[in-house]
């Protein structure tokens, strides 16, 4: 459920809006450090953590960060929530892990409370996504006392993406949620992440073009958009998914 507390709307204040950043790469990518250079200053840098799944966007986003942290509080760790559903691929797990400790990540990782082994996976995409993800994200977000999560949401992804801000309150807990990469396309990621020499995971080049959970990723359809290898089932509700907590 989305919502506003006292400091969040202090927060959405302190806020300028997110340029767009021109047609011209470095223009966007500093357009986004200084979205997240803003909400360092105004909520503190150790209230701050990046939703990071290990794929393009969010990994894009959690090195913006750094470079952040390192200009506005030096010394400070960034950290990040990552959601180990317990069906996430290999691949994916260990560049999060070797990442995590090559760019000295304060990583906590948020699991599901259920047994994986009796749960039936992907059978209900909202109920799944609630229970392996929603849910474990907002006690991961209390448990640290979060004042902004960064996610790597981008407007293009999906038409309920482009229909929300990129800062918007969420109410349980209270805290907001911050994209930066807003305004990027998935060529603008791809560019800069070769641009800045950014690691990602191998299954990209297999031809993965966006990377969530084993049941419900395949490989894109040829010519199909950049989500089409996203089980169309969950896809079709995200809006329900978003109101529930996730991304």
């Amino acid at each position: 459920m989305n919502g506003q507390t006292s400091e969040s709307r202090a927060l959405l204040a302190a806020l300028p809006p997110l340029a767009p950043g021109g047609p011209v790469l470095e223009d966007r990518l500093e357009a986004a450090r200084a979205f997240l250079r803003a909400a360092a200053l105004a909520a503190g840098p150790r209230r701050v953590a990046v939703a990071w799944t290990g794929g393009k966007d969010s990994t894009l986003a959690l090195w913006l960060w750094r470079e952040v942290l390192a200009e506005v509080a030096p010394g400070v760790r960034p950290r990040a929530v990552n959601l180990d559903t317990g069906c996430k691929f290999p691949q994916v797990l260990a560049l999060r892990d070797a990442l995590a400790r090559r760019w000295s990540v304060d990583l906590h990782v948020a699991r599901p409370e259920v047994d994986l082994d009796a749960y039936p996976v992907a059978a209900d995409k909202v109920a799944c996504c609630r229970d392996l993800k929603a849910r474990p994200l907002a006690a991961a977000v209390e448990a640290l006392s979060l004042a902004v999560l960064v996610t790597g949401v981008r407007a293009d992804e999906h038409p309920a993406r482009a229909a929300r801000p990129a800062a918007e309150a969420h109410a349980d807990p209270p805290h907001l949620r911050l994209a930066p990469l807003w305004h990027f396309s998935e060529f603008d990621v791809w560019a800069a992440t070769l641009d800045l020499g950014l690691p990602f995971c191998s299954l990209y080049g297999q031809g993965y073009r966006s990377l969530g959970c084993m049941p419900c990723t395949a490989l894109p359809d040829p010519g199909a958009g950049e989500r089409s290898g996203r089980d169309q089932d969950k896809e079709r509700h995200m809006e329900t998914l978003r109101s529930l907590g996730y991304f």
